[in-house]
């Protein structure tokens, strides 16, 4: 029994980046033999088990052989006489495909560290286009380590390509896919996920709505990028600036699908895309089982963006009614969202990056005065049941009307 350190793990060490989870592979050993060594078995498709005291992943070394579609449809073989470069080979990507033994030695089959050097996202071997899966894996790594000057081989993109072409990323499961850009979004560059899957005709498959975007003009005085895709990108890339947080990133990415549903004799006036983007959120939402919390802060950035930014130019009845909408006394922490990004989403034109934004400090400010309110004042008065939530609207209306410039 041998046992090698594999993958990411690997890959990390040598780039010097922080390694998060260490994955195992055994070579020369059956199941049995695992469990009576204490480990625990949770595969069920290969024999993969956890260590009985780090709880860490250790998988036999295995062969997979296609005999269906998706990514589930695979053969696997995990007999005792399967060698390290066989597991090794049956990986996505060469910088993935190393091992490290015990002694700190790398086994480094399918030139891995070459690749690393280069900074090259390159597959192993053309099986690559028997898991549809690795349309999306590669993106996501294009994302995380673009930051390090990693790009896509070209051949690669051409099998990324041709799986998309095939119609197998149909058949992945939803889960999976959400997962996938989950992760994604988490990066320092999410741009690139969302980017890489348009540039190999994947994005139409499960984001189709976003995939629409490109090409989609804006008036050029607010939008010298013009392309809503372009757009797209650069207020994803404000939302990271600013944010950790999955759902204003989420919302950020989704901000604008109501553009690819305006009339086409009125381009690139966009007139109502923001309460015409409120369907494509639903049923981008519902395709991919987005959490409710990323879809709701979603639909409300969609429907107020545009009053949000117009704020100086609204009513105080406008203005109340995207408050109340908002449910901002309740949940005053998803209308800092909301303002967030709405920030983003100003701030990711060309040239706009550094431009101020005040409606952002704006709305705060007037968030923290209405609350200051005193609806006890209008009890003491004799004010009744819905007396007293007309003497509070009325009173909102003049805090607002005083704030306005």
């Amino acid at each position: 029994m041998q046992i090698y350190l594999v993958g990411g793990a690997v890959r990390d060490t040598l780039l010097n980046r922080k390694v998060t989870e260490r994955d195992y592979v055994v070579v020369g050993a059956t199941p049995q033999q695992m469990l009576d060594k204490g480990f625990t078995q949770v595969g069920k498709d290969f024999p993969v088990f956890l260590h009985p005291k780090t709880k860490e992943e250790y998988a036999l070394a295995r062969t997979e052989r296609k005999k269906g579609r998706g990514y589930t449809g695979f053969e696997c073989d995990a007999s005792p006489d399967i060698t390290l470069e066989q597991d090794l080979m049956r990986r996505d990507l060469s910088v993935n495909a190393m091992a490290m033994d015990s002694d700190g030695k790398i086994i480094d089959p399918f030139n891995g560290q070459a690749d690393l050097n280069k900074r090259i996202l390159r597959h192993v071997s053309d099986a690559f286009v028997e898991d549809p899966l690795r349309v999306l894996r590669v993106a996501r790594f294009a994302a995380r380590y673009h930051e390090y000057g990693f790009y896509v081989h070209s051949s690669t993109l051409d099998l990324m390509r041709q799986l998309s072409q095939s119609g197998e990323l149909a058949d992945l499961s939803a889960p999976r896919v959400w997962q996938e850009t989950e992760k994604a979004l988490s990066e320092s560059h999410p741009e690139v996920y969302f980017t890489t899957l348009k540039s190999v005709d994947a994005l139409k498959h499960w984001f189709a709505e976003l995939d629409k975007l490109w090409g989609i003009p804006n008036p050029s005085d607010w939008h010298p990028e013009i392309d809503t895709g372009v757009h797209t990108m650069m207020v994803l890339q404000q939302a990271v600036a600013l944010s950790n947080e999955l759902s204003v990133r989420f919302a950020a990415l989704v901000h604008d699908l109501g553009k690819a549903l305006t009339d086409v004799t009125n381009w690139p006036s966009h007139h109502g895309h923001d309460d015409l983007g409120l369907s494509a959120i639903e049923n981008f939402c519902k395709r991919l089982g987005v959490p409710n919390q990323c879809r709701d802060l979603a639909l409300l950035v969609s429907q107020h963006h545009s009053v949000i930014h117009r704020v100086f130019e609204n009513s105080p009845e406008d203005i109340l009614n995207v408050l109340n909408k908002a449910d901002a006394w309740r949940r005053p922490q998803r209308f800092e969202q909301l303002l967030l990004t709405c920030k983003c989403d100003f701030l990711g034109r060309k040239h706009f990056a550094n431009r101020p934004y005040p409606q952002y400090e704006y709305w705060r400010k007037l968030l923290v005065d209405l609350g200051k309110i005193d609806v006890q004042q209008f009890v003491q008065n004799g004010a009744k049941g819905p007396e007293i939530k007309q003497m509070l609207h009325q009173a909102r209306l003049e805090v607002i009307a005083k704030q306005s410039p």
